[in-house]
């Protein structure tokens, strides 16, 4: 998150880690496009640009945020709740994350070019 907070992603000056690997290469958005800019978002209380640049990536938030506060809990040596999902619902976000990720944000039509996320380089 200091990372995001140090260099605006949001913005068209280049950061030190440079351009989108997977966009670089394949030409088209990938599992990570749009992850930098949505945590900027995310931070910077826009919800709704945050769902614009990685919608699949925000909808995981609420459970990875609950994991990294059971995960301190106990390294203080409390106890905390474990919230456990199903398997099949591991695999379906999985699956789903990618399916979004990879083909949907990149279909050239309406109403998937609204997620679709630009290359600033």
């Amino acid at each position: 998150m200091s990372y995001v907070l140090a260099f605006d992603p949001t913005d068209r000056v280049a950061d030190p880690t440079g351009p989108c690997l997977w966009h670089a290469v394949f030409g088209i958005d990938g599992p990570g496009c749009g992850g930098t800019r949505m945590v900027w978002y995310l931070l910077h209380g826009d919800l709704v640009q945050a769902g614009r640049h990685h919608l699949a990536a925000l909808l995981a938030v609420p459970y990875a945020l609950y994991a990294l506060l059971a995960w301190t809990v106990s390294a203080f040596g409390g106890r905390m709740r474990v919230w456990r999902v199903p398997q099949w619902v591991l695999w379906g976000y999985g699956i789903g994350f990618l399916v979004y990720a990879v083909v949907l944000r990149n279909l050239p039509w309406e109403p998937f070019t609204w997620f679709y996320v630009p290359n600033l380089v």
